[in-house]
């Protein structure tokens, strides 16, 4: 990873955590897991007592889990193969869970599990992980919304973006020291360079027509000329300048007459 990367990966995970969708997951599983108690939680724990165990232990779960999902899923570059990288991140969350769950045992019962009772619930940890994490890898590549094709067939850039903005580019546009991102499904900020940026765009027809600006060909509605200069008109969002070194780009493209 590059040293923006642990920047990136905060914002996608703090958007992730606080997304609707996510937040009513988390609930829906913690309310779950209290009302039928597993693991004798149900006659041992109070009612706000089982809430509160159960809570921590699904918000932490989702934690870990994206987190090793992120670095070893989405961003890593290890030579292992896809379901070697599924497993080793099952792995790595079921062992800081069942870590985790050790600890939480000792502040609420007063024991760590031991012997028999902790190979149980290392191996149940593990078994779920793994489960999870498989399922984690399945939705983000095959199930984002508004893709018919698998996640890594369209451009890489689209990876860094929610999946209910995941479409076809319209625009990159520099904003101090991150990119717009602009589809026709929405837009989000992502810190990186434009040149970075560009090298993700994958197949998508368009160029770069001003140092803070590219624009995809295919969004382009029409085009205006400013004395020297032109401006684009996008489909979805503002109007993308062309400076006049880049009018030369868009008039090989066929955006303005010869």
């Amino acid at each position: 990873m590059n040293n923006r990367d642990p920047h990136l990966a905060l914002r996608e995970w703090r958007r992730h955590l606080l997304h609707p969708l996510t937040l009513t997951a988390l609930g829906a599983v913690s309310v779950v897991l209290c009302l039928i108690g597993p693991f004798g939680t149900l006659s041992s724990l109070p009612l706000l007592a089982r809430a509160l165990y159960w809570t921590t232990l699904t918000v932490a779960g989702y934690v870990v889990g994206y987190l090793f999902s992120y670095a070893l899923l989405r961003h890593s570059r290890s030579q292992m193969s896809h379901l070697a990288r599924i497993l080793a991140a099952g792995v790595l969350t079921g062992a800081t869970m069942t870590a985790l769950v050790s600890l939480l045992n000792r502040a609420v019962f007063g024991a760590l599990p031991l012997g028999a009772d902790l190979r149980t619930l290392a191996g149940t940890t593990l078994v779920i992980s793994v489960i999870v994490m498989s399922v984690i890898d399945l939705f983000s590549r095959r199930l984002a919304p508004g893709t018919v094709e698998p996640a890594q067939s369209g451009p890489p850039i689209l990876d860094r973006l929610p999946f209910d903005k995941r479409g076809p580019l319209v625009a990159l546009s520099v904003e101090d020291h991150y990119v717009r991102v602009r589809t026709t499904k929405g837009e989000d900020m992502i810190l990186m360079r434009l040149a970075d940026a560009i090298r993700e765009v994958g197949a998508t027809s368009g160029a770069q027509v001003h140092r803070s600006h590219w624009a995809a060909f295919e969004q382009v509605v029409s085009v205006t000329r400013d004395g020297d200069r032109a401006v684009l008109h996008m489909t979805t969002g503002g109007d993308i300048p062309v400076s006049r070194r880049h009018v030369p780009t868009i008039r090989e493209a066929g955006l303005l007459p010869r």
